[in-house]
């Protein structure tokens, strides 16, 4: 994958997230701890997911991550 459509790649909130899960953002927080939902990091320190990755994960369709 290119740099470029990494850095256009449509990225979600936690609360966004949990929204399209059902479940509390601090639940997303935990998956991201535990390695079940990878999540890059803004120059804040906020924690934002690949809509992708999220989509794949609501289809039922996990999807591989770097190591």
């Amino acid at each position: 994958m290119s740099v470029h459509a990494t850095e256009s790649e449509a990225l979600l909130t936690p609360s966004e997230v949990a929204t399209l899960f059902r479940v509390d953002p601090k639940t997303v927080t935990r998956w991201a701890k535990a390695g079940k939902l990878s999540s890059i990091r803004t120059l804040g320190g906020h924690r934002r997911y690949h809509e992708a990755e999220v989509r794949d994960l609501l289809n039922g369709i996990p999807s591989q991550r770097e190591a």
